[in-house]
């Protein structure tokens, strides 16, 4: 007679488990620690946004998606007016535009040092988020010196954005580029290259290419499976095209390719890759404007647009119909946490409980992006 016995149970893993990194549930089937079947179980963080947008004016809308990404607010926000320029056909000042791309990538390095250190926290190593944050607490005090806040900035605007950069701006800036990189070495060397964390995340939750093309993945999670697509390189925006600077992707240097240890480091060196450009964008700025004249009511011709930018955690794009009035008629939003959402009952079939942790840290997932 076996003393084995197989018996399936279900599992709630949130909405305010630790690991779900916000308000979302996963319906967890499984055969004691091995999972069968994960649901997520999305909507707890649901605004309206898309909804609420048809009885606002265009620019009214711009405060909304600062709440889309709050940890990555001015990517999310810098979508919607692009979209709304292209719609207008407005072109921005060129001093706006490095101005974006300059707190664009200032708002990734901080996005992701909450990725990697949260993420490790996840893993059970406690010191690595508390020098994440100190990390990003710098990054903070350059935003409040820019825009008056720390977190939701609505500074971007429809045809640049809101005021020029204050008096010691430029120097704050090259000095934070010269200060991360050593910090950054120090965080590599507490737990990026620690053994214990490798073995947890190598050869965990891998993605391959094909699925990750398969299931509409960008950003880090597309890239960590080896695929280099980056929409600052592939389609360039505002003034990319400018810059030198690489598409980190997995490479499988722990394990197996699109590992959850690849999409992990991709992120660890895109902090890098921002740096660079934040130099460049810094050392180039022209004067000028930081504003294009638009008028105060805006009234864009019938149509539709696209327009999406490389946030850090892929591809936000914003949908616009226009049909004429001061307000959108419709405005749908494409984030990279919602894609990545698709993927996670198809990955996590035969992981244990506790892999699941590493596969959600590893996607980088937040709920109002999920939601919205």
């Amino acid at each position: 007679m076996s003393l084995t016995r197989s018996e399936e149970w279900y599992l709630n893993m949130g909405p305010h488990h630790p690991s779900t990194h916000g308000v979302l549930r996963f319906v967890v089937k499984s055969d004691g620690e091995v999972i069968d079947e994960v649901k997520p179980d999305i909507g707890f963080l649901h605004r309206g946004i898309e909804k609420i947008a048809e009885r606002l004016e265009y620019n009214q809308i711009i405060p909304y998606y600062d709440r889309v990404d709050y940890l990555a607010a001015f990517n999310a926000s810098w979508s919607y007016v692009m979209a709304v320029e292209k719609l207008l056909g407005i072109e921005v000042p060129p001093r706006a535009e490095y101005i974006r791309v300059i707190l664009g990538e200032l708002n990734r390095i901080i996005s992701h040092l909450i990725s990697v250190g949260s993420f490790a926290l996840d893993m059970g190593a406690v010191t690595p988020f508390t020098w994440a944050i100190r990390e990003r607490e710098v990054v903070n005090d350059i935003f409040e010196m820019v825009t008056g806040s720390r977190l939701t900035y609505n500074f971007p605007r429809i045809g640049g954005v809101y005021q020029d950069v204050p008096e010691g701006f430029r120097e704050k800036v090259l000095q934070f580029c010269e200060y991360f990189p050593p910090k950054l070495k120090e965080f590599n060397d507490l737990i990026t290259y620690q053994k214990i964390f490798i073995h947890r995340l190598a050869n965990v939750a891998v993605i391959t290419p094909e699925q990750a093309i398969a299931f509409g993945l960008t950003g880090p999670n597309l890239r960590g499976s080896g695929i280099k697509y980056d929409l600052r390189k592939n389609r360039p925006y505002s003034v990319y095209s400018e810059f030198e600077f690489d598409i980190p992707v997995g490479t499988g240097e722990a394990g197996t390719l699109g590992d959850a240890y690849d999409r992990y480091m991709v992120r660890i060196r895109e902090m890098e890759e921002s740096c660079k450009i934040i130099k460049q964008a810094i050392e180039k700025m022209p004067d000028g404007p930081v504003r294009a004249k638009v008028p105060r009511k805006l009234k864009p011709p019938v149509g539709d647009v696209y327009a999406a930018t490389e946030a850090p955690r892929g591809e936000l794009g914003v949908h616009l119909i226009s049909d004429g009035s001061s307000r959108p008629y419709r405005m749908k939003i494409r984030t990279g946490s919602f894609a990545a959402m698709s993927i996670v009952n198809e990955v996590s079939h035969g992981l244990m409980i506790a892999d699941l942790v590493a596969l959600i840290g590893s996607l980088d997932v937040i709920a109002p992006e999920i939601d919205r």
